[in-house]
């Protein structure tokens, strides 16, 4: 393996600019930059804000030397034009950072009877049902709390037969990873229908069904959400249970969209992905459309909730 020498500097973002063209001439790998966000809203998923910190990568060779010194020349006549910080060099000893990942990630039991497994790792506990999931770009690798709060609610929806009979069919609104959808056929649903907007979210929910032994005829994912689900794009338009695990302005905006009419008479739908101070509001917006609330979970500040139709 290679040791490498970290070359990093902080300036505001007119200079990031250049300094990372400097630095990219010494560094055959590329840099790479880093910047704080705010959030300026309930919805924001993150605005970059401050200033900006780039880092490159120079290989720990017998050429070392002779490449700092370079890199910093260059940087010191950028500097001559506009004042410059002075770098920050730092060794980094390399790994398998891929492995030394894999081992940070570890099964996550769920309520009664589930276990979410990274597709790597044999189950530790084979009495529960499992999840596999291959971490990837989508939400929903199950160490989130809104993704183990819906899944609980899931599990306490098929272990209550006064709540659903079976055998049923889901609608995963914002299916992410897949990982409630997959969670569901394996408690028991005959069939579930995944609909994400992110492209990347259709593709890992497929890889990760196919993880879990599940099929295209169980597991229908495709582009699109509440609209796309009312107007029939897909297979199925309504189920008794219905779940969305998204940010809650999202969720109520969808109320006003049709996200109860996909609740069949008589079925429910698990909420998640709300905050403690949201969770009237989203309450409000369901019983607005019919629902009546049923059951709710809280880990720390986020909570998700059961609403019956």
């Amino acid at each position: 393996m290679t040791n490498w020498l970290e070359v990093s500097m902080t300036v505001n973002g007119e200079l990031a600019e250049a300094v990372a063209d400097v630095m990219a001439r010494f560094a055959p790998n590329g840099v790479m930059t880093e910047q704080a966000v705010k959030f300026l809203d309930e919805e924001d998923q993150g605005t970059p804000s401050g200033d900006i910190t780039v880092r490159a990568y120079l290989a720990a060779d017998e050429t070392l030397e002779e490449t700092r010194q370079k890199l910093e020349e260059s940087l010191f006549y950028l500097g001559m034009i506009q004042p410059l910080p002075r770098p920050t060099f730092s060794p980094i000893e390399d790994q398998n950072w891929m492995e030394a990942w894999k081992v940070r990630y570890q099964p996550i039991t769920i309520g009664k009877r589930l276990i979410i497994v990274p597709v790597w790792m044999d189950s530790p506990e084979p009495g529960r049902i499992s999840i596999r999931i291959d971490p990837g770009m989508a939400f929903g690798t199950g160490t989130h709390p809104t993704t183990q709060l819906c899944l609980e609610l899931m599990e306490r929806v098929f272990d209550s037969p006064n709540l659903l009979s079976k055998p049923m069919t889901v609608i995963d609104v914002g299916c992410g990873s897949g990982i409630l959808s997959v969670g569901a056929i394996k408690l028991g649903a005959v069939f579930a229908l995944g609909v994400d907007i992110d492209e990347a979210s259709v593709k890992n929910s497929r890889e990760n069904a196919e993880n879990n032994g599940v099929n295209a005829e169980q597991f229908q994912v495709g582009l699109g959400s509440v609209a796309e689900v009312i107007a029939g794009k897909f297979d199925i338009r309504h189920a008794p249970l219905v779940m969305a695990n998204i940010l809650a302005p999202v969720l109520i905006r969808l109320f006003e969209g049709g996200l109860a009419d996909l609740v069949t008479p008589d079925g429910v739908i698990i909420l998640s992905g709300i905050l403690e101070h949201q969770a009237a509001d989203v309450i409000a917006a369901g019983e607005k459309f019919g629902l009546t609330l049923v059951d709710r979970l809280q880990i720390n500040d986020w909570v998700a909730l059961t609403m019956k139709r």
